[in-house]
């Protein structure tokens, strides 16, 4: 494992990584050009869209993603997440900005090769599922923009451009079940965390 560009997470989402946190700074930013006059205020909906969505994605999934009776009232127990790997978290609203930023592009790279991975598996297992695959597509298209924004922001106010980000396992090769459970787990952790990353985050980015 190594440090990973930017521009490789973008278009290399579904691997797995594992790596240790490290920050790279120096001139490799591309210019500050490819942030939108409004890189802020954009940021700010797609985390609040995903905050308000994140539990009625989570609820589908369940209902939706398995496929016989029975299975949904058992999810609190198939869907406990405390065996599963998702990035630490350990920011609050008073760190500083930089900290925050790192901490939440680790958060939204991880959760969108997540959310690819998911919704893979699904379009295989459930592909008649219509609302959870649109479901599952509009979030992963708010998350990359995400991490679009984020990506500028660092490289803008920060000039970091690379990132050691580590990435949960892959579901290939796995029994119809596990996938279906190692799915429901992410999603479970996802609306655990997203509420606290929204709180964190959005006070830091009002404009300077």
């Amino acid at each position: 494992t190594g440090v990973v560009p930017f521009v490789a997470l973008l278009l290399l989402q579904r691997r797995p990584v594992a790596g240790r946190a490290l920050l790279v700074t120096g001139s490799g930013c591309p210019g500050h050009g490819l942030c939108r006059s409004n890189v802020l205020e954009q940021t700010r909906r797609q985390v609040a869209v995903l905050n308000a969505t994140a539990q009625e994605l989570f609820s589908l999934y369940v209902s939706g993603a398995w496929g016989w009776p029975g299975v949904p009232s058992e999810s609190d127990k198939l869907c406990n997440p405390a065996g599963i790997f998702f990035p630490a978290f350990r920011v609050n609203r008073t760190s500083e900005r930089k900290e925050v930023m790192v901490a939440m592009y680790k958060l939204f790279a991880f959760l969108n090769t997540s959310l690819g991975n998911i919704t893979r598996d699904q379009e295989e297992l459930n592909p008649m599922a219509k609302e959870l695959l649109e479901r599952l597509h509009n979030t992963t298209k708010t998350t990359r923009g995400l991490i679009s924004n984020l990506t500028c922001l660092l490289c803008k106010n920060y000039n970091i451009f690379q990132v050691d980000v580590r990435y949960g396992d892959s579901s290939k090769g796995k029994s119809a079940f596990k996938k279906k459970q190692q799915g429901c787990q992410v999603l479970r952790k996802y609306v655990q965390v997203i509420g606290q990353a929204a709180r964190v985050l959005l006070p830091h980015l009002s404009p300077s």
